[in-house]
């Protein structure tokens, strides 16, 4: 039986907030942490979604409740909503959409667990699909 493995895509959305967290490591004077995160990246999470790509809980499972943020998801493309998952890695969550049409897992957005919520408006463009880098 042949395994289907997805293509897992950084998104401009997700790198900027890596450059973020780098930024934040590197002004604490923990450089090192930001390492182990991207080897993490590189050893668990990417090859979990390639092989796995529901393995995140639905996004929408526990939906925001704050006037805003519905308004962010009213705005996305049409079946994007249902398409976003959550991987939760340590500290880290990162938001994703796993669309079967094209085996592709997007990586969407990365924060500490105790940040407040991820920025649709910037991650997913009213064109439709996630930004490319």
């Amino acid at each position: 039986m042949t395994e289907s493995r997805y293509r897992v895509e950084l998104t401009a959305s997700f790198l900027e907030r890596l450059d973020a967290i780098e930024a934040f490591f590197l002004e604490a004077g923990a450089g090192f942490a930001f390492d182990t995160l991207l080897a993490e990246l590189r050893t668990t999470v990417i090859p979990n979604l390639r092989r796995f790509p529901q393995i995140g809980r639905r996004y929408l499972d526990n939906p925001p409740q704050s006037a805003e943020a519905l308004a962010q998801l009213a705005a996305l493309p049409a079946g994007a909503p249902d398409a976003l998952r959550e991987y939760l890695h340590g500290d880290y969550v990162m938001l994703y959409a796993a669309m079967g049409a094209n085996n592709t897992v997007y990586l969407l957005s990365i924060r500490h667990h105790r940040q407040l919520s991820f920025d649709f408006a910037r991650m997913w463009p009213s064109a439709g699909a996630p930004r490319k880098r």
